[in-house]
């Protein structure tokens, strides 16, 4: 067991990722003296100071996906964008068109959205993955009727890092006049995009999966788009989401972004070379250990695996214990006892489903923090498959 006066190797940022320092720095002048006076919504001078500030976190945001000052929207997380692009546009949309399309292997998010959309009357189609993740484009295409408003599917999967076609997708459904959301929340700060090329019409994000604070998200949405609000009140936010702003958690959003943007080239190439070498590492270290996921078609940090007849919860208890900070998957389905809905929908069965570890690397992660963890992971999994010696 490590010491408690040593740090944990964490290797969780899938979850969530530690604030920047400079984002810090950007936000504390908002929580505390004269600047956190101001209600972006004022017309006093402390208003309108605010007012810049939030204007200016927009369009820095928009600047990292490549879209428009005026697509952007915020919200309280991604979790709140992703409601608000798919029960907004479902309630926007002509009576005919009460359809939605998404995937099994959505964020709870979005299913838990779509399944409450579905108890309240819309049609709801969810579609299949092949053993990588991968959703087909022949799928996308046949599930598409004249009747579908909104084809709402992740960029890359929280939990095992499959990145999908997106653009394609998108193209197909606006090819059939359907709208096309993608949650883009785990690929915005790690992977170069632009939200014109996607052709997206609604595209979520989440400050603290980009070392940005927690509590502040996006919708980007194209403009056009027909978009009914969900949380209803005053007119922020040009009326599609009430509620006064969090003018210090976007002010961080908006310079976590900024950073992001400089550096995330950078970042994913030297990921890539650390997740590769970890995952030969494991590989070499412990005998039938399974990757889940595309390799061809995978995010830079994401490294998920399962090692048949053993308990997710309790490798990630014993990781706990020897100082690796890792899950299991989504961490806003933790304490589920079921196998992870993602492996499961990829043909894993219930004993591989259920030992899934997911290990998420970041900004901090080295060489030698990786060498440490597999040598710690081999020496748990060693152990757990020692037979239990029974006494008389």
């Amino acid at each position: 067991m490590t010491a408690m006066s040593e740090a944990p190797i964490y290797l969780d940022h899938a979850a969530t990722t530690p604030v920047d320092p400079e984002v810090a720095e950007a936000m504390l002048p908002f929580i505390s003296g004269p600047l956190s006076f101001g209600n972006p919504s004022s017309i006093h001078s402390y208003g309108r100071a605010a007012r810049a500030a939030v204007d200016e976190a927009r369009d820095r945001v928009a600047k990292l996906v490549g879209a428009d000052y005026g697509d952007v929207y915020f919200t309280a997380s991604g979790t709140e964008a992703d409601n608000l692009a798919l029960m907004g546009a479902m309630l926007a949309a002509p009576a005919p068109r009460n359809h939605l399309i998404t995937s099994v292997v959505e964020h709870h998010a979005v299913l838990r959205t779509a399944w409450f959309l579905e108890t309240q009357g819309w049609s709801v189609t969810q579609l299949p993955v092949d053993n990588s993740g991968l959703i087909s484009s022949a799928s996308v295409s046949e599930a598409i009727l004249d009747r579908t408003t909104l084809v709402s599917i992740m960029h890359a999967n929280n939990e095992i890092g499959t990145v999908q076609p997106v653009a394609e997708f998108s193209r197909l459904a606006r090819e059939r006049g359907a709208l096309f959301h993608t949650d883009a929340v785990q690929t915005a700060g790690i992977l170069e995009m632009d939200f014109r090329s996607l052709g997206c019409d609604l595209l979520s994000l989440s400050a603290h999966k980009m070392y940005g604070p927690k509590g502040v998200g996006a919708l980007v949405v194209r403009q056009g788009t027909r978009l009914s609000p969900i949380v209803h009140g005053g007119s922020q936010e040009r009326e599609k989401r009430a509620g006064t702003e969090n003018v210090a958690a976007i002010v961080g959003f908006g310079v976590a972004a900024d950073i992001a943007l400089g550096r995330r080239n950078d970042d994913a190439e030297r990921l890539v070379k650390l997740r590769d070498y970890f995952v030969q590492k494991l590989t070499e270290r412990i005998p039938g250990i399974r990757l889940n996921g595309s390799m061809n078609s995978r995010l830079p940090n994401n490294v998920n695996v399962s090692i048949d007849g053993k308990d997710g919860p309790t490798l990630l208890m014993n990781l706990d214990r020897h100082g690796v900070a890792a899950s299991s998957g989504s961490a806003c389905s933790s304490g589920s006892i079921e196998p992870s809905h993602v492996l499961k929908a990829i043909g894993l069965p219930d004993g591989l489903a259920s030992s899934g570890i997911r290990f998420t690397l970041g900004r901090s992660t080295t060489r030698e923090h990786l060498d440490i963890v597999v040598g710690r992971f081999g020496a748990i999994v060693d152990r757990l498959r020692l037979p239990v010696k029974t006494g008389r």
